[in-house]
């Protein structure tokens, strides 16, 4: 029921059984709380300063200790004790961020939160995490022309169940448009279709990227990396456990549905080229994983390929995959780039890499390699990472 609404309703049946004196003086208590919402609940928001700070609010009244938490991953965490004022409003203000955009959670006498007081949660299966944008980068939203994001729900055939991507056309498309290349995606375990859109700021990267030319024209496809498939039990989501039962299960099954399912649904709805030049795969962590079964496995369907921090055979042995990187010399002839990054201070894939760039260079398969210095497992990697990558492919 509308607030408003419902403090009529309550004054109606005070009215009738509270005496006027006393029933004004609840209105007198009420009413001012009701036209100074808007102003209170800005107090209790967290902001970016005009001077690029950032101050995080969290109303706790009751709590005994609140810190504010940085970082993008467990290795980076930062923990920043908070102060409460008199109304019960904990704070801290950061120093001079960079542009940029940051997640960050709340530590409540030992429960971790989301900032209430913000729309900007990070898109995840289990959600816990908030993000705010320091602007001044190729992520803001700037007057230029925009693209689209189109939701498809589908009937998956290969999962026999309802699935959805997500398809950035870029400003001016239309069906009558001549065909453009494709681009698919995969974002990272425990995310979901709205990382790479949210977080991963795709949409504003192919704006900003496109409006400079420094892009091609192109459709970017993002599939469910996760494909919650009938045939992989639940205890495969438990983390140690994840590269020997969930990964090799979770790949064949996107592998299926990719092939039967979105290609052919995408080539169904949109004006896209058909041949392997104007079709790239890439992907970020597990998506990195997906992208390599696939892109090995079917590689006459692509002409370029990108792993960004990505599980690899190294950990989670592929059959297909090694088979092909035993014939250096046609994965050499059919890919125009292979991409290969990583966080120099990656623990999470950082064995995974390593190992798969041993394996390349032992094969003598052509990549692109870079290596992003002091940082982890983590979008600082991956969103310039992507941002590289879609300035190399379609040429």
């Amino acid at each position: 029921m509308n607030c408003s609404v419902l403090n009529r309703a309550t004054l109606l049946i005070l009215s009738l059984s509270v005496p006027l004196p006393l029933l004004a003086t609840v209105m007198a208590q009420t009413l001012p709380v009701q036209q100074d919402q808007a102003q209170v609940a800005n107090q209790y928001l967290t902001v970016v300063n005009p001077d690029k700070t950032i101050t995080f609010r969290l109303f706790a009244p009751s709590a005994r200790q609140v810190d504010v938490v940085t970082g993008a991953t467990a290795p980076s965490y930062v923990s920043h004790p908070m102060t409460k004022d008199p109304q019960g409003v904990w704070t801290f203000t950061s120093s001079v961020m960079k542009p940029n955009l940051y997640e960050y959670f709340f530590n409540v006498d030992g429960f971790r939160s989301i900032d209430t007081g913000s729309a900007m949660a990070k898109p995840q299966r289990q959600v816990n995490t908030s993000l705010i944008l320091v602007p001044g980068s190729i992520l803001d939203v700037k007057a230029v022309p925009h693209g689209e994001v189109r939701a498809i729900t589908y009937h998956s055939k290969a999962l026999n169940a309802e699935r959805q991507i997500y398809v950035w056309t870029p400003p001016g498309y239309s069906d009558v448009s001549k065909p453009l290349p494709v681009l698919y995606f995969y974002h990272g375990f425990g995310d979901t279709g709205r990382s790479a859109i949210d977080q991963g700021r795709i949409p504003q990267i192919m704006d900003n990227l496109l409006a400079e030319k420094k892009i091609t024209p192109m459709l970017v496809v993002i599939p469910d990396t996760e494909t919650d498939a009938k045939d992989i039990v639940p205890e495969a989501f438990v983390p140690k456990e994840r590269r020997q039962t969930f990964y090799p299960a979770n790949a064949a099954a996107a592998d299926r549905e990719l092939m039967q399912d979105i290609i052919p649904l995408v080539a169904k709805n949109f004006r896209v080229r058909d041949d392997a030049d104007g079709r790239a795969l890439a992907g970020l962590s597990q998506g990195g994983y997906q992208t390599l079964v696939s892109g090995m496995t079917h590689l006459d369907k692509f002409g370029w390929l990108a792993t960004f921090s990505g599980v690899s055979t190294t950990t989670v042995p592929n059959e297909q995959v090694e088979k092909r990187f035993a014939e250096p010399q046609k994965i050499n002839a059919q890919l125009k780039n292979f991409t290969v990054v990583v966080g120099d201070k990656d623990v999470v894939t950082g064995n995974d890499i390593a190992g798969l760039k041993s394996e390349l260079e032992q094969h003598k398969i052509k990549f692109d390699y870079h290596e992003y210095p002091n940082l982890g497992h983590e979008m600082d990697v991956w969103r310039p990472a992507y941002a590289e990558f879609v300035q190399k492919i379609f040429k």
